[in-house]
């Protein structure tokens, strides 16, 4: 029998260009999955440098809020400091009969017979107005309170100025 050429050339050939297609579709295929691993690598970098430019970003927010919180707390620090230095002055001057607290009494109140005496010379603001002495017990508590007092108020603005500067939109 004899050897059809014919036929082994054509299946040869058809074996051969299935082999290059192959090959070709492998090289476009490569080709076309490495655009992509770059394309995806590409688009990682971004998301990657948007995610630490947004990271700073927070992180800068942080330190400026730190920074003022720090100067808020020194400034209502000093401010209790020296309401405290004033309130110790003042006691010491009640203590050493410095100073003495008086309060305005109505003329009309005043019983008959109980001489008050009148506010001293003509520096006084209240024009001659009946003036009592307060008792020093009493005056050291009414400084007590007041002290209280300035250092809730003395707080509280610390306080307002710590909810202000966490959320600085709220209160605009």
């Amino acid at each position: 029998m004899p050897i059809p050429w014919r036929l082994i050339g054509s299946l040869l050939l058809a074996v051969v260009a299935a082999a290059l297609a192959w090959q070709f579709q492998d090289w476009r295929y490569g080709r076309q999955l490495a655009e992509q691993a770059r394309l995806h690598a590409e688009t990682l970098n971004q998301l990657t440098l948007t995610a630490a430019s947004a990271q700073q970003a927070e992180q800068d927010k942080r330190l400026a809020l730190e920074q003022r919180l720090a100067a808020s707390e020194q400034t209502h620090y000093r401010a209790m400091s020296d309401a405290q230095r004033d309130q110790d002055r003042l006691r010491d001057r009640l203590a050493t009969a410095d100073l003495r607290l008086s309060v305005l009494v109505d003329a009309g109140d005043v019983a008959k017979g109980c001489n008050l005496p009148a506010a001293s010379g003509p520096g006084g603001v209240d024009h001659a107005a009946v003036r009592a002495r307060l008792d020093p017990a009493h005056a050291r508590r009414i400084v007590a309170i007041t002290d209280t007092g300035d250092r809730g108020l003395i707080a509280l603005q610390a306080c307002q100025a710590y909810i202000r500067a966490l959320a600085p939109a709220h209160f605009e």
